[in-house]
């Protein structure tokens, strides 16, 4: 339930945006900061929240963070201007940041054994992707019954019957040692990933030139290098760089972002597709996603007796090209195809997915000691985190500067042709403005175009995470997961 809300708010937020445009009277750089506060606040404190269960009470610790996840989502429901809810959606992402890690490591210590935790990582994965596309479905529901008010209160209920659930069901587990706290650690992990965060966000909105792009982005590189220097020096330091020497964990975590990276190919331009070219709505958008989860689903099951056979590498591998082929089959999608066959591709995308992130994630928290179990999984959820961001920023510029590459607008007024080639929805806006059906035919092809070329790219993403699966992962996780944990609890 905790990780259900979460996968649930990430995506639910998009579809109240014009709504809340227009009740809130909220230009577009604050729509914008209504999920960048949230995405910011979330990335700043993952590293220093997965502290916090270690050391006071991983039981603890997540029903607390439910509880203010959900006072935050009252908050949310309850501001009446753009800036308080800007505010009140950095506050959620504090009870997010705290969530996150937190449950993983509950994973890591309630279920030891490699069968277990595979089992539980599955659900992990599968309740936090399905949030993704339940958020346009209930959101739908909500703005076309209730306001969009709703879409904040229907968490409220949730966190709070999850922080019960685990305090009454969870046993209180903690590190038999009460780390340090690592504050020199903190301050720069938590200012160098939001310098990160927010630059890559900026190159999305802007370009990868732009000065505030490049200027966030240096710094993001010296603070993570400082920080990198001061946990090498540090006695106590708030990650185990030691950790990283550890292939298994090494080659988790790199997978792990780039399969995350990969699948906001599909999460981000499909929606889009679907919206401005077939004209489905937000509902009927988020229903279409699920395939997408059924496949995953399906994939994450089988993969598990199948690994026990023929090793994680070779699961990885297969899952990461499996991914590959329904890019490749996405990339064939034109303006007359129906939707079986993209219900197809999004099928044999998340199966491959199934089968490759949570044997990743599986093998990664193998190797992490108990007494630390909070920070590493905190680390695995940052460098998730820094995938779907860069993921975003990166597939979105593929994307937009093929448009804008193909879009036509000779002719057209200074302020019409910025419209058109900022996107589909202004060229689509402008075309029904000016009445010219030449015009959007035009904008529909590049769109096209746009989404073929990255589908493409994520295809190559997707061998690329194949290519390095055969590199970096065990021939078989379980017995290179407890040797590698031996290891790190003799060196303790």
């Amino acid at each position: 339930m905790a990780v259900l809300v979460l996968g649930l708010d990430t995506t639910v937020l998009n579809v109240a945006l014009p709504t809340l445009a227009a009740d809130l009277d909220a230009s577009t750089s604050q729509l914008q900061w209504m999920a960048n506060s949230y995405n910011l606040v979330l990335a700043a404190l993952l590293l220093p929240a997965g502290l916090l269960g270690d050391r006071f009470g991983r039981r603890k610790i997540i029903a607390i963070a439910l509880t203010l996840f959900g006072a935050a989502s009252l908050a949310c429901a309850l501001s009446d201007s753009a800036g308080q809810l800007i505010g009140a959606r950095a506050f959620l992402g504090v009870g997010a940041a705290m969530i996150v890690p937190v449950a993983l490591s509950l994973i890591t210590v309630l279920f030891p054994t490699d069968v277990e935790r595979k089992k539980a990582i599955g659900f992990f994965v599968v309740a936090n992707s399905i949030g993704m596309p339940l958020g346009p479905i209930v959101g739908g529901l909500l703005l076309d019954h209730a306001g969009w008010q709703w879409i904040f209160y229907l968490n409220v209920p949730i966190a709070l019957i999850a922080a019960i659930a685990v305090s009454l069901l969870v046993p209180e587990t903690r590190s038999s040692r009460r780390p340090a706290i690592d504050w020199l650690g903190i301050l720069l992990s938590s200012a160098g990933l939001a310098s990160l965060v927010y630059g890559v966000t900026k190159a999305g909105e802007t370009s990868w030139t732009d000065g505030m792009t490049v200027l966030f982005l240096a710094l993001a590189v010296v603070l993570i290098a400082v920080f990198l220097l001061w946990q090498r020096r540090n006695s106590d330091p708030l990650i185990e760089l030691r950790l990283f020497g550890e292939k298994v964990f090494t080659g988790g975590a790199v997978l792990l972002t780039v399969s995350v990276f990969a699948i906001f190919g599909l999460l981000f331009t499909m929606p889009q597709y679907f919206q401005g070219i077939n004209g489905s709505d937000a509902l009927h958008t988020g229903l279409k996603l699920l395939p997408f989860i059924g496949g995953m689903t399906v994939g994450a099951k089988l993969a598990e007796p199948v690994e026990a056979k023929v090793g994680t590498r070779l699961v990885v591998m297969v899952g990461f090209l499996v991914m590959a082929a329904g890019f490749l089959l996405g990339a064939f999608t034109d303006l007359g195809t129906g939707y079986g066959y993209t219900a197809i591709w999004f099928v044999v995308v998340g199966f491959g997915l199934g089968c490759s992130m949570p044997q990743a994630m599986n093998a990664a928290l193998g190797v992490l000691d108990p007494e630390r179990a909070g920070t590493g999984s905190a680390l695995l959820q940052a460098f998730r985190q820094v995938g779907g961001t860069v993921g975003v920023a990166v597939l979105g510029t593929v994307l937009n500067s093929v448009y804008r590459h193909n879009v036509d607008t000779t002719g057209l007024p200074a302020q019409a042709a910025d419209a058109v080639e900022k996107g589909l929805g202004g060229g689509l806006a402008v075309a029904e403005k000016v009445g010219s059906a030449d015009l959007l035919g035009d904008v529909r092809d590049a769109f096209m175009t746009s989404l073929n070329t990255t589908m493409w790219a994520s295809a190559g993403i997707a061998v690329a995470g194949a290519v390095l699966a055969a590199v970096l992962m065990p021939k078989q996780a379980t017995k290179a997961s407890q040797e590698a944990l031996m290891g790190i609890k003799q060196d303790a």
